[in-house]
This record gives C-alpha cells, structure tokens and sequence, in this order.
C-alpha cells in the first residue's frame, strides 16, 4: 500500500494510478509528517515537498531524512530556482535521500526502479557547503550530532562515532560486515575494527583490526578516541559503549524460524533499533511483508557480498544512510 502527502501538487500526485493507502493534503510540520509516518506500513509514499512548511530550511529535510526509510520516498520536488540548484540537489544525496522528480513520467520510474546511492552519486558534489540552512556539511555527521545529544557521558570524554554491530540471527554475518566496512572508510577516515570474544579477525591480515576480551573494550575505546570511526563486531559486548548499534539479521527461513522459536518477540524487543537485513535476496515488496509481520521497520536491506571482490558503491549507499559520507 502507498501513501500521498500532497499541496501544492495535489492533482499530479492525484492522477498517480497506484493503490493509496493514506491521502493527506495541506501544510505540515516536519514532525507531523514524522509522527503520522514513523509507525506507519507503506510501500511508497509520494511525498509534495511543498507539504513540508518552511521546506528552504534544510534543516526539516534532514530531520525527515533521519526520521523516516526515504529508499521508500519519492520527493516530488517543486518547480523553482531553489529546487532546482545543483547545491540543493547535492544536498538531498547527502543526507540519504536518492529519489525525486518534478514529473510524473520521473515519479512512475522511480516507483519501479528506486535509485540507490551509486545511480545519484554524480550529483554529490562534496565541496558544497551551506552554512545558513543548519544542514549537516563535511565537518559534522549526523551521527554525531545525535551522539552528542543522545549519550553525554560518555561521548562528552570522547572524539571517535563507535559503532557497533551485533548478529540478531545466528552468523548474520557482522564479522564479515565489519571487515568489508573498515576497509572501504579507511580510504576516507582513520578507521579501527575490533572484534569482542573472538579471534576471527586475524583471517583478514588487514591492520588494524584488534580481537579483545569484554573486559578489554571499554579500555579499547578510550586508548583509540583519536581515530574517527570505530568498528566494533560486538558479540556479547558491553553495547554502551557505542554511538550506534545495528542489529544483523539473515532473513532466510531458517535463520529467521530459529530466531522465532527461541524468543517469539526477538524483533519487537527491537523495534526502536537499527535492524539490517544482511546477505539479503529480499525487494522491496518482501521487505515490506517482513516489516508488516515482524512489526518493525528496516533500516537497510544488505545484499549478500563478496568479500574477495568489494563492490564499494554498495557499501557506500549503506555508509551513507548512516550519516557517514559527508567527506567522501
């Protein structure tokens, strides 16, 4: 089912010939628009940029960008000098959200082929920096932002974004995961992986990338809050000690059973987490079953990867849903 959030383009969105769940038309806060959608089960939503009040505050783009799955929103931009500059274009990359058109003909593409990172990445220009919109640039990251906010603390004693992922499913495929992220970020950032409980990671020969015991991590983290990111395959690992978490789960039928037999509300009790689908077949119809009956929403759908041969433009459409691409 799919879902209208029309003003100004009312009629055009109007005309679409999809099944509508939900039509609303008029004027909104960004949080309304939040707070309607946020639990909220859709396919698509058609989204009037002009339903957003005060939409030229690029602030209440990255708060819907954060907030909602915008690989499940098509941006109907509108017709205008601002909507149409290569500054506000390379901005909408930037915070994660892949798919817009001011037409029809664009909309009804997008529906049966949304875009991914790499079909936009030309319009990323990284060099464009706004400092009058509050929209996060090269120097800030959302993540970071939300650290600061979330998690004072411990973030107050510290520089580095440590994220942590951690197999919600049996060999979800974190270690891996881990491994293919450290080596695509390092071309960017200074990058640390570390793996708790575990010796795995002396199979990669990649350098630094540390294996520890759970009472080594907290000691870990501190020692190395120079480098920008941590990594950490954080098993059975204190998890405070992260910025973010995400949560891996292999959605194969056994993995997925096996999860289920064992704790029958596994993913409820996560509901308000990152949950990644890893080594995924799934599209967009299958996840948004999966989201239906598991009542939750995915952050990502991970395809399965080849560790021998990186495809860094997959990874990079995952680093940056994550706010992490902001100096690529």
């Amino acid at each position: 089912m799919n879902v209208i959030v029309s003003n100004k383009y009312k009629d055009l969105l109007n005309s679409l010939n999809y099944e509508i769940s939900k039509n609303i038309n008029g004027e909104f806060e960004v949080d309304e628009i939040i707070n309607t959608f946020s639990n909220f089960y859709f396919n698509r939503m058609f989204l009037d940029i002009t339903a957003i009040k005060d939409y030229q505050n690029l602030y209440n783009i990255q708060k819907l960008s954060i907030n909602l799955d915008m690989s499940k929103v098509i941006l109907l931009l509108d017709n205008n000098d601002f909507c149409s500059s290569p500054q506000f274009i390379s901005q909408l990359v930037g915070m994660g959200i892949y798919n817009f058109s001011k037409d029809l003909t664009g909309i009804m593409y997008l529906y049966e082929h949304p875009n991914v990172y790499r079909d936009v990445a030309h319009l990323h220009n990284i060099n464009i920096v706004n400092n009058n919109t509050g929209v996060v640039n090269n120097n800030v990251n959302t993540m970071q932002v939300n650290a600061i906010n979330n998690q004072s603390s411990y973030n107050n004693q510290k520089r580095s974004i440590v994220i942590g992922f951690k197999n919600l499913t049996t060999h979800a495929g974190s270690t891996t995961l881990v491994y293919m992220l450290k080596k695509v970020l390092s071309k960017y950032y200074s990058v640390k992986a570390a793996e708790v409980n575990k010796r795995d990671f002396m199979y990669f020969r990649e350098e630094n990338m540390f294996s520890l015991s759970s009472s080594e991590l907290n000691q870990f983290v501190s020692q190395n809050d120079d480098s920008n990111i941590i990594l950490l395959d954080i098993n059975d690992g204190d998890i405070t000690v992260c910025t973010d978490i995400i949560f891996l789960a292999e959605p194969s039928v056994i993995k997925l059973n096996k999860l289920i037999m064992l704790d029958k509300n596994a993913f409820k009790k996560k509901s308000d987490k990152k949950i990644v689908l890893n080594k995924s077949f799934l599209n967009n119809s299958d996840i948004s079953g999966f989201e239906r009956e598991a009542e939750i929403k995915v952050f990502y759908n991970m395809p399965n990867l080849d560790d021998r041969n990186i495809d860094e433009n997959l990874l990079l459409d995952f680093i940056n849903k994550l706010g992490l691409l902001q100096r690529v």
